[in-house]
């Protein structure tokens, strides 16, 4: 068999074996710390509605509001936006422009900044913004008294976010793992203090996630400030309000990439508040989408593997080495994929008792287990053709696919089965399904049909017109 059709590069004489060895350790260099930073990150949302899970099944509904609608909103828009520094830093690393990293997480900073204070009204009017879209009053107005919490944890993404695309495009986000475990053990431990022992409900859950929020920012600006990037940051510097359009742009179209997927489940959790039993309907739904946003996170150190290693080997102008790490990544997380959706399968019919005490909201969960199962699959390859799409810088394409596979097939899909067909939560998630099979499909053919050689001369031109000595 011609090597080149693997992506290999002609001259190198390693047999196969070799090769996808070599790109695994790549892979799992980037991917493994991504995995447990974005794991126990997302594991301070779900811990946090197991403890309200346990206080009230309105607090928990309220919650559930509040996280997958008005969190996932502006969540979306500062990771997607935060993936713009991604690309150009794994590209400006890959080129050897260190000293553009510290520029480019600079600028980051700044808009990312104006996009959270533009978000903010969203977090203060939340009750009133829920009436007016028709949820019942009380669970509006717990969902209105969280959100003013999550103001403080709003403005803590601003800066994990560009710190950890930052520090994972020179290969230096191992630091954030650890930083977010011991978050994480943090969190666990005075959320028990604040709301089992203290019985401080609400107020104690929501200050737990605030306190381990920003212990992992302040840890990364240690690191960042204390020297340990000594080539890619040079200090604070004028140069970081220079050419600020073009990092809007593609800020804008990385964030439009990621708000579309978040934004449709989260569309999908307000659709559910107008089951027949609106309560139970959005905590199942909540719950399942925490699931498979849990797995998800480890899926997305897949998605960090794949944009770091397109970046960068586009930046050092290696097509064949760019395309074969995508086809190892693909096969490596696939095989993860079967494996979570194995466990989904079997544990599928417990998984609510993990949230909730109602066997009512337990049972309604166990209806979507196998549905659930499925979604996990999909989105293991779903989540490197993303990552791809980040590391050669083609998030408006991914935006635009999204627009039309969710929008315009997945939606209107479950509305009819969840509403005409009187299929309900089941039929909503059978429609976001086909959006997310859909966008797949797209997705893979854009990838396989991708001339590598371009994207390296579009990252070379991209890369010189930003240079800044």
């Amino acid at each position: 068999m011609d090597e080149r059709l693997l992506g290999w590069e002609p001259t190198d004489t390693r047999s196969l074996k070799e090769r996808v060895c070599e790109e695994q350790k790549k892979i799992w260099r980037v991917g493994f710390p991504a995995m447990l930073a974005s794991v126990t990150n997302f594991g301070t949302f779900v811990v946090t509605q197991a403890f309200i899970g346990h206080i009230g099944a309105v607090e928990l509904a309220g919650y559930a509001l509040i996280q997958v609608i008005a969190v996932r909103f502006a969540n979306g828009l500062l990771l997607g936006m935060a993936s713009a520094t991604e690309t150009l830093c794994g590209q400006a690393f890959g080129a050897e422009h260190y000293h553009m990293l510290g520029i480019y997480l600079q600028r980051s900073w700044i808009i990312n900044l104006v996009t959270a204070t533009l978000v903010l009204p969203v977090f203060i009017f939340a009750t009133d913004i829920f009436k007016l879209l028709g949820e019942e009053d009380d669970i509006a107005s717990a969902a209105g008294y969280i959100s003013l919490w999550f103001i403080p944890i709003l403005y803590s993404f601003v800066f994990s976010y560009t710190i950890r695309k930052y520090l994972q495009a020179q290969l230096k986000n191992k630091v954030i793992a650890y930083l977010s475990a011991f978050s994480f053990a943090l969190h666990v431990l005075l959320s028990w203090i604040f709301v089992s022992i203290l019985n401080w409900e609400i107020p104690g859950a929501m200050a737990a996630m605030i306190i381990s929020n920003w212990f992992v920012v302040i840890g990364e600006f240690a690191y960042l400030f204390g020297g340990r990037c000594p080539n890619t940051w040079k200090g604070f510097t004028s140069a970081a309000f220079a050419d600020l359009v073009p990092v809007i742009k593609l800020s804008i179209s990385s964030g439009a990439m990621q708000c579309l997927e978040l934004w449709y489940n989260s569309l999908l959790v307000l659709l559910a508040g107008y089951a027949k039993n609106a309560t139970v309907a959005i905590s199942a739904f909540s719950i399942c989408l925490n699931v498979i946003s849990w797995i998800f996170m480890i899926l997305l150190g897949f998605l960090g593997s794949a944009s770091v290693r397109v970046s960068n080997e586009l930046g050092r102008g290696n097509p064949n080495a760019a395309k074969f790490s995508v086809k190892v990544i693909t096969c490596t997380s696939m095989c993860v994929g079967v494996f979570f959706w194995i466990l989904c399968l079997i544990f599928g019919h417990d998984i609510g008792y993990l949230f909730t005490t109602s066997d009512e909201v337990a049972e309604s969960v166990s209806s979507l287990s196998v549905l659930l199962a499925f979604t996990v699959l999909v989105n293991s390859v779903q989540a490197v053709l993303s990552g791809v799409a980040v590391g050669a810088g083609r998030q408006s394409t991914v935006a635009y696919v999204t627009l039309g596979c969710y929008y315009v097939v997945g939606l209107p899909v479950g509305v009819l089965l969840g509403y005409v067909a009187d299929l309900e939560v089941t039929g909503i998630w059978i429609g976001m399904m086909i959006g997310v099979i859909t966008q797949s499909l797209v997705l893979g053919f854009i990838t396989w049909r991708t001339d590598w050689d371009d994207q390296v001369k579009k990252a070379s031109e991209g890369l010189n017109r930003w240079f800044l000595k």
